[in-house]
């Protein structure tokens, strides 16, 4: 009786554990990057001269959202408040902390009035520094000129 022999070596990638580790990290990229934006998503207004305000894209930074329908979101949390509750909870994400600025996202369609009470409530919570964030005007891309 003959031995059993193993079989012969080859010298072949096997690149299928590979292919499901990517597809695996594919998914969870695709799950988390729409969970990464800050605040909610608008339209905001666009400026000639905007000044940068880098503190804004900071994580504990308080950010509020006004849609072009007139709903305001209070981030960090990205949660939907009144115009009641916005001076108790911005008193409340102020304290024990150095930068009291505010910044306010509003949409390019959003009502003035708007906007205007979301400032006279800031005011009303003790806030000294508000932010306004716009967009240059240039920033979105052009088709180039042909010739």
């Amino acid at each position: 009786m003959k031995p059993p022999q193993a079989p012969a070596v080859t010298s072949d990638i096997n690149v299928t554990p590979m292919v499901d580790v990517m597809l695996v990290l594919l998914i969870i990229f695709m799950v988390i990057t729409p969970m990464l934006t800050k605040g909610v998503a608008v339209d905001m207004v666009k400026a000639k001269n905007p000044i940068a305000m880098k503190d804004a894209d900071k994580e504990d930074a308080i950010l509020i959202g006004i849609t072009r329908n007139g709903e305001v979101f209070l981030s960090p949390g990205n949660k939907r408040v009144t115009s009641d509750e916005l001076p108790g909870k911005v008193r409340d994400l102020q304290t024990n902390k150095l930068d009291k600025t505010v910044y306010i996202k509003a949409d390019l369609r959003s009502k003035y009035e708007k906007v205007e009470e979301v400032v006279d409530n800031l005011r009303a919570a003790g806030v000294d520094q508000l932010g306004l964030l716009t967009e240059q005007v240039g920033a979105e891309k052009k088709k180039p000129a042909t010739p």
